[in-house]
């Protein structure tokens, strides 16, 4: 089981460059379900999600190699010979629900194993599954899989009860392929479903309202094939700014879209770092003379992301003062404040809220990493941490940040992994 290795106090400078993004290449990949054509896909990140996706579509039979361009993929679903999302394939992944709405549309049957629950709270499908009824789908439940079945989908008048980003994918991709208007109230607006419908529009789809909370698509009877490149990963570029600022540093963070970045750079600006857009994809971010106490609360895009909470935890333990951070998405993520806790971080957790007093003088420690974001908050602590700090369990960092030792060890960071080099070919076998 691959540790990193990590000495603090080197403050990061130089420019990082961001990957693409995991939460729009998952669905994108997805999508390519919905025609038989060839819809070749760049800027897709290597990391084991994607890896597992890879394998799914595969599984199904889908053509998937390697695309003309580094980190591009190639996916042709001339046939869909076994319609199955396989609990096998998809129990590291909690997006197995992406394919449900492409599988019913495309073949008007699908298998899908239920996505589990997760270690930051439970990411329930029943949002998914009401869509698609409303939409002609017989759905039933059986030895934890979804079994879907319809004649022909149809349109239907969709408000999500409350905002799903994957319930918001997997019904639009549906959408594209059913019969008559299909409109949908209450939807997210993460950049992520604009990026999927901007995919969706280029294979043929007729769609309006993407990246609002109210989308409307007229169906049609085919998509065709479609070159698209991903957008980069905000929740990446995210971390890095965080980096910048928490080390002290001088890091310009490229490859990014500063605009998806709102919530997270006027946060950082409060908490006394200076943070300047140097034009459409990068951003420079420096460490004021002393941080200061900035409470959070998570939200909904544009919000702040609740994928970025743990992250910015780790800043509040050396900002100056008491940072309150909420937490309204998820049940259970303040799952790293116990291993923060452990390296000297003053934190008290009541409920869903997180009091941090700062600063605090952080000493190295042998941590375990939880859940993706988490990782990404003991990795952030360690860099300033006095002395060498072991982390355990990094596969979960290996499921959303690509090589993410390599780009830090090259903006001045003391990192290294101990155990096999990250090829995110298939999954580690203890990733579950």
């Amino acid at each position: 089981m691959d540790k990193f290795v990590i000495r603090g106090g080197n403050p990061l400078t130089g420019t990082i460059r961001v990957s693409g993004a995991k939460n729009s290449a998952l669905p994108c990949m997805a999508a390519a379900i919905l025609t038989e054509d060839e819809i070749i896909l760049e800027n897709i990140p290597q990391v084991w999600d994607i890896a597992t996706q890879r394998r799914l579509l595969s599984s199904m039979g889908a053509e998937v190699r390697p695309a003309d361009a580094p980190n591009s993929t190639t996916i042709r679903c001339r046939t869909l010979s076994d319609p199955v999302a396989k609990y096998e394939i998809v129990k590291t992944m909690r997006a197995s629900s992406l394919v449900l709405g492409p599988l019913i549309a495309r073949t008007g049957v699908a298998r899908v194993a239920m996505p589990g629950g997760c270690a930051i709270g439970g990411r329930p499908i029943d949002l998914h599954i009401k869509g698609l009824e409303k939409m002609g789908v017989t759905i039933t439940q059986e030895h934890g899989y979804l079994d879907a079945r319809a004649e022909r989908l149809h349109g239907a008048h969709i408000v999500f009860d409350k905002i799903t980003v994957t319930g918001t994918e997997d019904l639009l991709m549906a959408a594209v392929l059913a019969e008559g208007e299909t409109l949908m109230e209450n939807c997210a607006r993460e950049p992520e479903v604009a990026d999927l419908a901007a995919l969706l529009t280029a294979m043929g789809a007729k769609i309006e309202g993407a990246g609002t909370s109210t989308i409307r698509v007229q169906g049609v009877s085919r998509l065709h094939g479609a070159r698209y490149r991903i957008n980069p990963d905000r929740i990446e570029a995210g971390t890095f700014l965080v980096a910048g600022a928490i080390t002290g540093g001088d890091l310009t963070v490229a490859n990014c879209n500063p605009e998806h970045l709102s919530a997270v750079i006027a946060k950082l600006q409060e908490a006394g770092a200076r943070v300047d857009i140097l034009g459409p994809d990068s951003v420079r971010v420096r460490a004021g003379e002393q941080l200061r106490a900035a409470g959070i609360s998570t939200e909904e895009y544009p919000g702040f992301p609740t994928d970025m909470q743990a992250q910015y935890m780790a800043l509040a333990t050396q900002a100056e003062g008491v940072s309150v951070i909420e937490e309204n998405i998820f049940e259970n993520r303040f799952m790293h404040v116990q291993e923060l806790v452990r390296m000297g971080a003053n934190i008290k957790v009541e409920g869903r809220t997180a009091t941090v007093r700062g600063p605090a003088k952080l000493s190295a420690a042998a941590v375990m990493c939880s859940d993706l974001r988490a990782s990404a908050s003991l990795v952030l602590a360690a860099l300033i941490a006095d002395g060498e700090s072991i982390l355990d369990r990094v596969y979960h960092m290996d499921r959303g940040y690509e090589r993410i030792e390599e780009k830090l060890a090259g903006v001045g960071a003391q990192i290294r992994r101990m155990g096999n080099i990250f090829p995110p070919r298939d999954e580690p076998a203890d990733a579950a």
